[in-house]
Order: C-alpha cells, then sequence, then structure tokens
C-alpha cells in the first residue's frame, strides 16, 4: 500500500474524482445531473490519470489498469448518455468509478522502466482500450439479460434501452474489442523482444489472453452463423471478459501484492 508516499497533487485529485463519481449514487439528482456529474468525474478521472503517468515519476499495475479501463468505460457512457438519455448504468458507474480510482492510489504499481521500449505505450493501450471495449460490452449484456426478464414478467417495456438496441451495442463493443485484442495479441507475437528484452513465452498472461480470444472468436462466429443471443452468448462473453481479466489485472494483482515480484 503506497498511500503515505501520494503526493498532494494524487490525493486532491482522487478525492475530486471519488466524490464525483460518488454523487449520482449518493444524492437523489435528476437524470440530467447525474449524467453531467458522471462526465464531470470522468474529466476529473483523466487529469488523475494524466499526472499519474506525466507529472510524477510513471507507475503501472493491476489497480492503474483497472482505473484506465472504468475511465474508458466512463468516456463511453458520456457518449451514448447523450444518444441514449434512458441508458440505465450511471449508479454501477458511479461505485466502479471511485473504487477504481482509490484502488489506484492505494496501489500505484511499480516504476516503469526506463529502458522500456517506446512502442510499450502503444502496446498497452491497444491492450487496456480492449479491456474497456469489452468491459462496456459486459455492462451492455448484463442490461439486454435484464431487459429480456423485464419482458418474460410483463414489466414496464419503456424503463430503458429497446432489447434489440442492447443486443446491437453488445455486439459491436464485443467486435471493436476482439480487433484490438487481435492487435496487441499480434504484436506481443511479432515484437515481443522489442517491447519487453525477451522472446515471446507462453506465461500465465499470455496463455490467459489467447484463451479469452478464442472464446471471444467462438462468440462472434456463433452469433454471425447461427444468430447466438441471450443467455447463450452472456455466458461465453463473461467468459471470456473473466480470462481477459485473469490475463493482465489478475497476474499482476498477484505479482505485486500476493508475492511481491518486480514488473518484467
Amino acid at each position: 500500500m503506497i498511500l503515505p508516499s501520494a503526493s498532494a497533487a494524487s490525493l486532491v485529485l482522487t478525492s475530486l474524482t471519488a466524490l464525483a463519481y460518488a454523487a449520482p449514487a449518493a444524492a437523489r439528482l435528476s437524470p440530467v445531473a447525474a449524467r453531467r456529474a458522471v462526465v464531470l468525474a470522468w474529466l476529473l478521472h483523466g487529469a488523475l490519470l494524466g499526472w499519474s503517468l506525466l507529472g510524477e515519476a510513471p507507475r503501472f499495475g493491476f489497480a492503474p489498469a483497472l482505473s484506465v479501463t472504468v475511465w474508458l468505460v466512463a468516456a463511453v457512457y458520456a457518449i451514448e448518455s447523450q444518444l441514449y438519455p434512458q441508458l440505465q448504468t450511471r449508479w454501477a458507474l458511479s461505485i466502479l468509478g471511485a473504487g477504481a480510482v482509490v484502488l489506484a492510489l492505494l496501489y500505484p504499481g511499480q516504476p516503469l522502466h526506463a529502458r522500456a521500449s517506446a512502442w510499450l505505450p502503444l502496446h498497452w493501450a491497444l491492450g487496456i482500450a480492449s479491456y474497456g471495449l469489452f468491459a462496456v460490452a459486459v455492462v451492455h449484456a448484463v442490461l439486454m439479460l435484464r431487459s429480456e426478464e423485464r419482458i418474460r414478467q410483463a414489466a414496464d417495456p419503456h424503463s430503458g434501452l429497446p432489447l434489440l438496441t442492447l443486443e446491437r451495442l453488445t455486439f459491436r463493443f464485443v467486435g471493436a474489442g476482439f480487433v484490438l485484442l487481435s492487435a496487441t495479441l499480434l504484436a506481443g507475437f511479432l515484437f515481443d523482444e522489442q517491447l519487453y528484452g525477451s522472446a515471446w513465452k507462453w506465461n500465465h498472461k499470455t496463455v490467459f489472453s489467447v484463451l479469452s480470444w478464442l472464446v471471444f472468436a467462438v462468440l462472434l462466429l456463433g452469433r454471425a452463423r447461427f444468430g447466438w443471443r441471450g443467455w447463450r452468448a452472456a455466458r461465453l462473453l463473461f467468459t471470456g471478459a473473466g480470462l481477459l481479466l485473469l490475463a493482465y489485472v489478475g497476474s499482476r494483482f498477484v505479482l505485486e501484492i500476493i508475492l511481491q515480484r518486480p514488473m518484467s
């Protein structure tokens, strides 16, 4: 836990960001005010991420990776909430956002090596972007399953986005995430020695990443050829997202917190 060594700027930005994220869940805000609070939190969160990478000695680890992922999810919400005002995700985003920024303050990761390849940030950006897109897909899949349940129970059909819209958005995000994940794996396979100073190796991160890629490939193939939807598609999405979470965040958590080994 690195809280005592955190700078005053990090503490202030983290506090403001967490409060902005928590506002929609802690107070009875109107939908418009809640959306504005999330947008404000997203802007503060971006400033916090920029400060952690540029204003101080660069560090990275499992908690900052989660923080960037949540920031990407908030970015998508900020855009979608303008297009679909009835989108109902701000409570979950409030909890995830506040928790992610506090966790990144407590566990900022380990210093990045100065000898790291100049291409390493791009490689990480591709990987984290795929994390974010799959996280957004998971959120939409949960809303899709809720919508299906409301239809079965003959509940109010207007309390959220239409089922077909949620389904379409879910698979669009899965497709975009799959493209970025493929690019990340390909870059790692072709340029691992330049990126990390060692040749491609089958470690836990690689195995879980490839397994998640295979699961998402099966999901997209099943969707295209057999029209998979509902729980059948959601199970594969959740499985692939879980494997991808274990690939970097899970392995880094074990190395950084449990085993306390330096990042490779």
